[in-house]
């Protein structure tokens, strides 16, 4: 395998433009989609209502049987587990069919819905107790640019801020998330990378997905801050060239930053063994406490406490079209969004109690 690299998010390709996730759901209506359950909030956090200033929006109502193999209604009542039952087998239905949708970057929201999240919940509601914090910054409709820190070795991180944004967010909201090609290289990861929404991190893809309405989010830190060793924990990578900021200008979208903290202490990496790395094609190879001395156990991460938090945007509507191509705007933008997540990093650490608590 080559070399891993990151493809430049100021790439220059470019694809034609799709159909909206809101006529995606309309036209799945047709054939038998069934529609997933209202979401609950992350543990530990208040309910969506309780924000100041937020109202609640209210839910598509749900037909019997709709559930599938997600997760279940809060009260079933009698005959809910005919209904999940009928809902899963109508599921398998029409994934033998062929009755499903997915869109031109592979995304298949049924699968990612009732499926994948459903396996992602419980590690972040019950592993990580993921607690999240200013999801009334990512606005209720139109794209938004969600930028944040990446850590932990693995990127976990990704996964985590995906289910936080899909089971918090108000307005029933999914995250796109730009990945380095390397999770394209890879044998089934690449396949449910894609189902799962996620696309190559390049400028074009990324402009698309924003001119479309959609939440795509970023973490310019690379490889630079997922593969940085425990001593460096929280303590931010450089942010790349500002691609991010000429997206987000040109698509005329606000930039989210968004800070994480309790992913650095899931694998602490106190070595890279870069001969392994370099035979293997990866960008680097982590040694950790447990990993590889323990084996496959020593791939388990450790139950750290997660925090997510989501700042206030940063507006990119008042700009010029040519400001994309302002070198200075873009670094002076680049520099702002990044202070801001360091900001809130260490405000968050000041504030947690302890690592796993």
């Amino acid at each position: 395998m080559a070399d891993a690299k990151v493809i430049p998010f100021d790439d220059d390709r470019s694809r034609a433009g799709g159909p909206s996730r809101a006529a995606r759901r309309r036209s799945s209506a047709g054939v038998g989609r069934a529609q997933g359950p209202a979401t609950a909030p992350a543990v530990g956090t208040a309910p969506v209502s309780a924000l100041p200033g937020r109202q609640d929006v209210p839910r598509p109502q749900e037909e019997p049987g709709a559930e599938g193999p997600g997760r279940p209604a809060p009260d079933e009542g009698p005959g809910g587990w005919e209904r999940r039952l009928a809902g899963g087998l109508a599921f398998l239905r029409r994934r033998v069919t062929g009755e499903y949708d997915v869109d031109e970057f592979g995304y298949d929201e049924e699968l990612t819905d009732q499926v994948l999240m459903s396996l992602l919940r419980p590690v972040y509601e019950k592993y990580f107790r993921v607690e999240v914090k200013g999801i009334e910054n990512i606005p209720s409709e139109g794209g938004a640019l969600i930028v944040a820190n990446h850590s932990g070795t693995l990127p976990l991180d990704g996964l985590m801020l995906q289910v936080a944004v899909h089971d918090n967010h108000p307005a029933d909201r999914h995250l796109r998330l730009l990945a380095a090609d390397l999770v394209f290289m890879l044998p089934v990861v690449n396949e449910l990378a894609r189902k799962a929404g996620h696309t190559l991190a390049c400028s074009e893809d990324a402009e698309r997905l924003l001119r479309r309405g959609e939440v795509v989010g970023v973490m310019p830190e690379g490889f630079k801050g997922i593969g940085k060793p425990f001593g460096e924990r929280y303590k931010l990578q450089r942010f790349g060239r500002g691609g991010f900021v000429s997206t987000a200008l040109r698509a005329g979208v606000p930039i989210v930053p968004c800070s994480i903290v309790g992913a650095e202490e899931i694998y602490p990496m106190i070595g890279n063994s870069k001969t392994l790395a370099r035979l293997l094609g990866f960008p680097y190879f982590p040694i950790t406490p447990t990993f590889p001395w323990l084996g496959p156990l020593g791939a388990v991460p450790l139950p750290t406490k997660w925090t997510i938090q989501f700042g206030e945007p940063i507006s990119t509507s008042g700009y010029p079209v040519e400001a994309a191509e302002d070198p200075m705007l873009m670094f002076n933008l680049t520099d702002q969004v990044r202070e801001q997540i360091q900001h809130t990093l260490y405000k968050l650490l000041v504030q947690r109690r302890s690592v796993f608590f």
